[in-house]
């Protein structure tokens, strides 16, 4: 039994035991542990997402999260992980319950395939004198290649004389202005006006414009800009984990392909020789659903699989969508003799 589950703890690390701790290992799946989120106003939507990816061979499920301050409310998108799949730590920034300077430190605890505990930190500083009503630019659903337009109103309460006087985006999909509704005494409101480009990519939008003022204290005031651009096709999942496979073995995965009309399947392909995708006769009907069956079959060699899968149809003349396809062709490291052991 020792011997077992040596073997088991060199497949997660992929070292032997006594070169990695616990902790090590569970934070090597985290792009980064800290952030910062700098000045922020109040009741400005503020989060931030730590990522993190199951690098190993077992399936990796985390049990909570949970933070050291009321400041921060935080929660995991995905609790079990198997080989290659991604989750993230959202860090919510209470903004509309605190103010001034805050931080907490978030603990993720694992406990399998073995107990182990990460530790995130985040820090900001909330401003009572800047106020987003509503908290962010929220787009919602838009369909691809329509514009979209949100407004938000920015309040200040303080200096007689504070201005807007520019807005910063690193994103060419969104335009921004800015215009002044009242002014009175220390107190001067503002209208933000964001327009999304028809031309902005299908996805997730999750940007942040920077509002600079002329106040030295805190010149730039972020506000979140949040939205999903809906495309011709969506694919469920948007990416297929087929997780750990012994050479030779097989598997098979659905994929569910969906339109804003009726279309038909044209050819489904991938440029490695271990996939088969086997189309039922109703796939050259046009429909706005289609079920795509992915067959995966093992090589004779350990390996680490990552390719794209590439589905054509005759929608609006031939759209096309990709999904990653990942798998990990693993030795057969545990026979029967080793757990008698």
């Amino acid at each position: 039994m020792k011997a077992f589950r040596l073997i088991l703890v060199s497949l997660i690390c992929g070292v032997g035991a006594p070169q990695l701790s616990a902790q090590e290992w569970a934070r090597k799946m985290f792009d980064e542990t800290q952030h910062n989120f700098g000045t922020v106003a109040r009741s400005a939507k503020t989060e931030h997402h730590f990522r993190f990816k199951n690098i190993y061979v077992p399936d990796i499920h985390i049990s909570g999260v949970r933070a050291s301050c009321g400041c921060t409310t935080p929660w995991v998108t995905k609790d079990t992980l198997k080989t290659y799949e991604e989750g993230e730590i959202v860090a919510h920034f209470n903004t509309d319950r605190f103010s001034g300077q805050r931080g907490a430190t978030l603990t993720v605890t694992i406990d399998r395939p073995y107990y182990a505990e990460v530790q995130l930190r985040v820090d900001g500083y909330i401003r009572t004198d800047v106020v987003v009503d509503p908290g962010s630019i929220e787009f919602g659903s838009v369909d691809q290649g329509r514009p979209a337009e949100k407004q938000v109103q920015i309040a200040y309460a303080g200096r007689p004389d504070w201005k807007i006087v520019d807005i910063k985006s690193s994103n060419p999909f969104l335009k921004a202005s800015v215009t002044e509704a009242e002014r009175r005494g220390g107190q001067v409101s503002y209208r933000l006006a964001v327009s999304l480009a028809p031309n902005a990519p299908a996805g997730y939008l999750q940007d942040q414009l920077l509002l600079v003022t002329n106040d030295q204290r805190g010149t730039q005031v972020p506000v979140t800009v949040e939205g999903r651009i809906v495309p011709e096709l969506m694919v469920n999942p948007s990416s297929l984990a087929l997780g750990r496979l012994q050479p030779g073995q097989q598997v098979t995965k659905q994929l569910v392909v969906q339109g804003k009309s009726p279309f038909r399947i044209v050819r489904v392909a991938c440029s490695h020789e271990g996939f088969e995708f086997k189309l039922d006769a109703r796939a050259d009907e046009p429909k706005t659903v289609h079920l795509v069956p992915v067959t995966f079959a093992a090589g004779a060699e350990p390996a680490k699989i990552v390719e794209m899968i590439r589905i054509e149809t005759d929608l609006h003349g031939g759209a096309i969508t990709q999904v990653e396809v990942s798998a990990q062709v693993v030795p057969t490291a545990i026979t029967a003799a080793d757990t008698q052991r």
